[in-house]
């Protein structure tokens, strides 16, 4: 799954209200993190898809830049109501494996 798709499949979730099909694109034993927020970690698909039923984002996001950075990508983006952050994700298998949220 490319940066792109990620994010896509991301703000349909958000439009849609459902996370179930954004959070098959998780590794079974992912880890998803937040920078700022009093939230998470999370492990595990089950934990992540859990976290995003309890407190469902409500704004989509575009993406700004993205960097390869060793096995890692770092995605740059802005929410569609103001402000900005860098997510950093590790896959394997092609499933994010690592998932980490930075918020400016």
């Amino acid at each position: 799954m490319t940066a792109q798709a990620h994010v896509a499949s991301f703000n349909a979730a958000v439009l849609s209200g459902d996370f179930t099909a954004f959070a098959q694109g998780f590794a079974p034993d992912a880890v998803m993190t937040f920078v700022g927020p009093p939230v998470g970690p999370y492990t595990g698909r089950d934990a992540i898809a859990a976290a995003y039923a309890a407190q469902p984002p409500d704004d989509t996001m575009e993406i700004v830049s993205v960097r390869t950075e060793g096995e890692a990508e770092a995605i740059a983006f802005r929410w569609s109501r103001g402000g900005t952050g860098t997510m950093r994700i590790r896959r394997r298998a092609g499933l994010i494996a690592e998932l980490a949220v930075v918020f400016d």
